[in-house]
């Protein structure tokens, strides 16, 4: 999967899967995002819906920024070395081109951030 539209519809189909618990809070050309649909505290600001990820699509890629690895990286060790070399900071993954191992990957660890912030009630 090489161009930006199909990554694009990768990732939001992958997040799409997961509504509910998810909610889809925007969803156009530009940016489509995902939050939980309990009211949370996001710092010190009391939210209807913890923010979970985003996709936004840029000219030379398809940015993923995914929340859960952000509030808890230690329980994302297991992404691979391919994985993590797209990641861009602390929570921002870039994609030119995704293989199926890398479907997979990302799909496990979209649950795996279900898992975590449905056991911290944040979803």
């Amino acid at each position: 999967m090489n161009s930006i539209k199909e990554i694009r519809e990768f990732l939001t189909d992958s997040l799409i899967e997961h509504t509910p618990p998810l909610r889809i809070k925007k969803n156009n050309e530009e940016v489509f995002e995902v939050s939980g649909t309990k009211k949370a505290m996001q710092g010190k600001q009391l939210v209807d819906g913890f923010y979970f990820a985003s996709v936004v699509s840029k000219p030379k890629d398809t940015r993923l920024y995914f929340f859960p690895i952000y509030t808890n990286p230690a329980l994302f060790d297991f992404i691979s070395p391919e994985l993590r070399k797209c990641l861009k900071g602390k929570s921002c993954f870039h994609f030119k081109k995704l293989t199926e191992e890398l479907q997979t990957e990302i799909k496990i660890m979209i649950k795996k951030g279900i898992q975590i912030y449905s056991q911290e009630d944040l979803i």
